[in-house]
């Protein structure tokens, strides 16, 4: 089992113990549902809502090093803590509160990677979601993937229904163009 498997098994682990609603994200859901490719940290969804977000934050920098300097602050303003384990693997958890976010941890599910370890990740509708909504080079690289290995099993109707109104919140409507782009030119 490598160091970015045992890190989200660790942080699954502890979740779990608290009772928390999550799912993984990023390049281990990219490595279930894509084109792999080397990824150096964990990307997590957790359920916080809006409010309260301090009790999670403070739960989280209890168990794991923070990355950087007044991370629970950069946190509450940004959505993002940014932790690490003992090992050093970086862990970069997304504070989730809107209904797509809980749409994605309700529908996520287990998965057996390399050494037995069962963690759960996002479908690969919701990864082409969030992948989409960021829109970087390397994420269009990563939705053609999903494209290639998943067609024929995809909701496209479901990817749609929810990247619509992101994108609209987001103010970049041309992101709805280049996904159907690479639908038509990636779908067997």
């Amino acid at each position: 089992m490598n160091e970015v498997i045992r890190a989200a098994v660790e942080l699954q682990d502890f979740c779990e113990s608290q009772g928390w609603r999550f799912c993984f994200i990023g390049g281990l859901a990219l490595l279930r549902w894509g084109e792999p490719r080397e990824t150096v940290d964990v990307d997590l969804t957790l359920l916080s809502g809006f409010g309260g977000e301090e009790h999670f934050i403070e739960k989280f920098l209890s168990q794991f090093e923070a990355r950087i300097k007044n991370a629970g602050d950069f946190a509450l303003q940004q959505r993002v803590l940014l932790l690490r384990t003992k090992a050093g693997v970086g862990l970069d958890i997304a504070l989730g509160g809107l209904p797509f976010e809980e749409s994605a941890v309700v529908r996520s599910s287990l998965f057996t990677y390399p050494g037995e370890a069962k963690i759960r990740t996002c479908s690969a509708e919701d990864l082409i979601v969030m992948k989409a909504f960021a829109s970087r080079p390397k994420d269009w690289i990563d939705i053609e993937g999903i494209i290639v290995r998943q067609t024929g099993h995809l909701d496209w109707n479901y990817i749609q229904s929810h990247l619509v109104p992101l994108i609209e919140l987001k103010g970049a409507p041309e992101i709805l163009g280049e996904l159907s782009k690479r639908r038509r030119e990636f779908e067997l």
